[in-house]
């Protein structure tokens, strides 16, 4: 059986010197981009597909690539987006197997997660269940946020339980999608003024038994230290006690001590007292 399109796609595995990171979204992905979806829409018109895609491409820098590219394939699909949403499911290919060194290969989905955000909005469910389905493939974390920001209530309810989903980009989506400040992405100013809004969400998750979703955690942990530096101090505090407490496992202490340390790193080394003595402390 032949390879799914997507891992038929070449792109390095890191950004290269010299080659700007656009070129990683051409003429090769929109081709396989293209494939993935003829059989599984009904009268796909891959060739007007690649046409608009590629008109005016060149010219545009590499987010505005993805969101051109997802604007021609949204042409190609129904215009209800429950009905859209089955389809761009039933076009995406196997779920990544590791959580370090997919490479920039995974952005061969960026054109459907500007789809998602764009198109998926009107329908939460089939909405949040494309962004599901997508983050086990690249991640969903940049798509997500227009549905925190529309659906802020229903997003966290549910966002709650995928902290117990198996897959860890689902748990990672969880802590990575609701940063109030993740680069390259839309602000969430409601979390960013409110960190009471998803720090149930990573008390959760701080004693995930993958680094990938523990190192997200003390990334938005720092976050919302650079607004509410209180609040944040006085949860690593708080985990440092608890790691000491002889209620956890020796591991779950190493772990939970690894993502204050990391959390509060920026301003220990800019001189801010109370950072230095809890890295210490978490030592």
């Amino acid at each position: 059986m032949r390879p799914h399109p997507a891992q038929r796609f070449q792109a390095p595995s890191t950004i290269l010197t010299g080659v700007p990171l656009k070129e990683v979204l051409g003429r090769d992905l929109v081709r396989l981009v293209g494939e993935s979806f003829v059989g599984v829409v009904p009268e796909f018109d891959r060739k007007g597909f690649e046409a608009d895609a590629l008109h005016g491409l060149n010219e545009l820098e590499f987010n505005q690539r993805g969101a051109h590219i997802g604007k021609a394939l949204a042409a190609q699909l129904p215009t209800d987006f429950d009905e859209a949403a089955s389809l761009l499911i039933a076009s995406l290919g196997p779920e990544l197997q590791a959580t370090e060194g997919n490479g920039l290969a995974v952005f061969f989905y960026l054109p459907h997660a500007h789809v998602i955000a764009e198109r998926g909005l009107a329908c939460f469910e089939s909405g949040m269940l494309a962004n599901y389905e997508l983050t086990k493939r690249m991640t969903a974390e940049f798509c997500i946020r227009p549905f925190l920001v529309r659906h802020r209530d229903g997003c966290l309810k549910m966002l709650a339980k995928w902290t117990k989903d198996p897959n860890p980009h689902v748990r990672r989506l969880v802590s990575e999608g609701t940063r109030s400040r993740l680069p390259w992405a839309m602000r969430l100013k409601e979390f960013q003024q409110n960190p009471d809004f998803t720090l149930p969400l990573l008390e959760r998750l701080k004693d995930d038994s993958e680094l990938y979703v523990r190192r997200s955690v003390a990334n938005h942990l720092a976050d919302i230290l650079k607004d509410h530096p209180d609040i944040a101090f006085a949860v690593c505090e708080r985990w440092i006690e608890e790691s000491d407490s002889g209620k956890l496992t020796t591991q779950q202490a190493t772990n939970r001590r690894w993502i204050i340390r990391h959390a509060v790193r920026l301003p220990a080394k800019k001189g801010e007292l109370r950072a230095i003595e809890i890295r210490n402390a978490a030592r």
